[in-house]
């Protein structure tokens, strides 16, 4: 057997070896191997007719690369090594054009090359590739077709990662069916990692594909492994299932820490279980694990949703006592929170809390406190407010302005109001439908409807869509001026624009008409409003009830009030409200009449009705008839006939 010496020539020539076949071109590796270069290519005028015959006649079998150089005689982790020059050149390759896998098979062949499922599964892992689930794909699908090649499963783990990643769910099945059918034996790092990506999207049905793979493998779960199943159970919603696997972590060898906890409460507060969320983090405080802001947090946000705003104020003042950082939004929580119930005192005590723990407010924390401010008539703090966000380079919106609108029309300072409204407009402050419909009820309330009507024209030259708050103001605003008619052409109008005709606007039209006397209108326009799926409200029955029992109609009060027992309303205080307006009006016989009926079938309780009726009176300022009824055994007492008693009825106290 005859070897040629290497030749330090210009350009390399091939390496022959047995039998005179021509190897690839090696070149010096720096610690004396010799490597193949994979941006190499001989000159045409090296070419020759014969030499061309032996690349194309008897070449060897091409090589399998792997994404890492052999360097055996080197000690060192693969992630500190530096990646194969053939990577490069791959990825050079992967540019997603039409041509992209014919450019792939010449270039493999040109230098004899294969790529090995370690170097795909690298290749895959890149963040370019990552970026572009598209071109992935494909390398993934044109990979597999090599010869003699078959995906190991960490292939399938990169891909099916990037596709989890995109979101591209359908794409994902195909893969995941695959790798299935496959029959690979599972890893630890395969199986954190699947986990770890189903869990993500809460993929249950796939998770706990893994979770049998690892049992079959005699894979024993770790604590990652454990806390990526219960954040994809939670995800999906399947807590008692999560709650299983807590319980076994709690019995097991691998105890949950502090990532595991808060998973479990995301999950009940979630479920809406915010009760039992609770409980989890006092059970942190027996097992002496320190709930960290997360846990806090996730709690915060789930008691302001069920408007438990003591129990926020609670939790953050743990957050305090435990001297762990306050969330920017655990502050804007717990000061909108208490704002919405009023306690605009206690709102502004947190926040200057704030202020001196160094956190900034932002907008939506200082519009809560304006407008709790403005809702309460403190008006004078409200623009305070206002002049401090300034100071503090903070712009106010429209939101924020439409606040401070709503609070002065509210308290009767019109033209306060109206000096905000031309500002907003001249400093390109977006004027929405909010400040109109401050201003037009503001107006009505105060007689001034033409500027009202005048108001809601203007909307609609200027754009601004007309909602049914604006259309209820001017509305409410007209019947109670006694110009129904006008009311009911802009009730026509809200239904020819598509604005909805709420139960609020019905409620304002049936009391005009019946202040109106119109009767009959007032009970057609009811109809509608229940024909049309529009459910009453104790307003709205209210309206109707003392409009007929003033009417003198108490039994179709009463028929009426029977009927919507089936559709699940039953207004509490509809007796009381018929009774009131009754005694108010000087008809104390009408409204004995009434209490007799409601006892005589049982709907309530006598003594309840004898209260009724008794401070009804006293607050229509009949206060004989009241003094006379609670002395008295009316309603409540019985008299003797022969052997047969009967209450004392309430028409006694007008018949003696």
């Amino acid at each position: 057997m005859r070897r040629v010496p290497i030749l330090l020539l210009r350009y390399p020539l091939p390496i022959f070896g047995i039998n005179n076949l021509p190897l690839q071109p090696l070149f010096p590796y720096n610690n004396g191997g010799l490597r193949s270069n994979p941006s190499f290519s001989y000159p045409k005028s090296l070419l020759c007719s014969n030499f061309k015959s032996f690349f194309t006649n008897s070449l060897p079998p091409p090589e399998w690369i792997e994404p890492f150089s052999d360097v055996s005689d080197v000690v060192s982790a693969p992630q500190l090594l530096e990646p194969s020059p053939w990577v490069k050149e791959i990825l050079n390759l992967l540019d997603g054009s039409f041509n992209m896998e014919a450019n792939l098979v010449s270039y493999c062949r040109k230098f004899l090359i294969r790529l090995s499922p370690n170097f795909v599964a690298y290749v895959l892992r890149s963040i370019e590739l990552r970026r572009n689930p598209d071109v992935a794909l494909r390398f993934f699908y044109w990979a597999g077709k090599q010869k003699k090649y078959a995906h190991n499963l960490e292939c399938y783990v990169s891909m099916i990662d990037i596709l989890l990643l995109s979101g591209d769910l359908n794409r994902f099945q195909n893969v995941f069916v695959e790798l299935k059918q496959s029959d690979f034996l599972m890893t630890v790092s395969a199986a954190n990692s699947l986990i770890k990506s189903f869990g993500g999207l809460g993929l249950v049905e796939e998770l706990l594909w893994v979770w049998r793979q690892m049992k079959e493998n005699g894979i024993e779960p770790s604590l990652y492994t454990y806390n990526f199943l219960m954040n994809g159970l939670v995800n999906s919603m399947f807590i008692e299932s999560a709650e299983r696997v807590f319980e076994f972590m709690e019995d097991g060898k691998v105890q949950p820490d502090i990532v595991t906890y808060n998973t479990m409460i995301k999950g009940y507060c979630k479920a809406g279980k915010t009760q039992k969320a609770l409980e989890k983090l006092r059970t942190m405080e027996i097992r002496n694990m320190e709930p960290d802001k997360i846990t806090y947090m996730t709690l915060i946000q789930a008691c302001y949703v069920e408007g438990d705003i003591d129990c926020c104020l609670s939790l953050y003042h743990e957050l305090e006592e435990r001297r762990l950082e306050i969330p920017p939004h655990a502050y804007s929580l717990v000061i909108s929170g208490l704002c919405r119930q009023g306690k605009h005192v206690e709102g502004y005590t947190v926040f200057e809390n704030m202020i001196q723990k160094g956190c900034k407010a932002n907008r939506a924390i200082y519009t809560a406190l304006i407008d709790s401010y403005a809702k309460s008539g403190n008006m004078e703090g409200a623009i305070k407010l206002l002049e401090r966000m300034k100071l503090d380079r903070i712009e106010s919106d429209e939101v924020t302005y439409g606040a401070i609108v709503n609070g002065l029309c509210k308290n009767g300072r019109l033209e306060e109001a109206m000096d905000y409204f031309k500002f907003c407009s001249v400093n390109g402050i977006a004027v929405n439908a909010m400040f109109y419909s401050s201003l037009i009820d503001g107006l009505g309330k105060a007689g001034r409807i033409d500027e009202a009507a005048k108001l809601f024209e203007e909307m609609a030259e200027k754009g601004c869509p007309r909602d049914s708050y604006c259309y209820n103001a001017l509305i409410d605003a007209l019947s109670k001026c006694g110009r129904i008619d006008e009311a009911m052409t802009l009730f026509k109008q809200m239904e020819l624009e598509g604005c909805e005709q709420t139960v609020y606007t019905y409620t304002i039209l049936i009391s005009g008409l019946f202040r109106e006397h119109r009767n009959e209108e007032a009970l057609k326009l009811w109809e509608m409003m229940i024909d049309k799926g529009i459910t009453p409200n104790v307003a709205s029955f209210r309206a109707l009830s003392i409009g007929l029992c003033l009417s003198g109609k108490v039994a179709r009060a009463c028929k009426i009030l029977d009927e919507l027992a089936p559709m699940g309303i039953i207004p509490e205080s509809a007796y009381e409200d018929m009774v009131n307006a009754l005694c108010k009006a000087g008809r104390v016989k009408e409204a004995c009449n009434l209490a007799d009926g409601i006892v005589d079938r049982g709907r309530e309780i006598p003594g309840r009705i004898r209260t009724l009726l008794i401070n009804a009176l006293r607050k229509a300022g009949n206060a004989d008839l009241a003094i006379k009824l609670m002395h008295s055994k009316i309603g409540i007492g019985y008299d003797r006939m022969g052997s047969i008693k009967r209450r004392v009825k309430f028409q006694n106290l007008v018949d003696s």
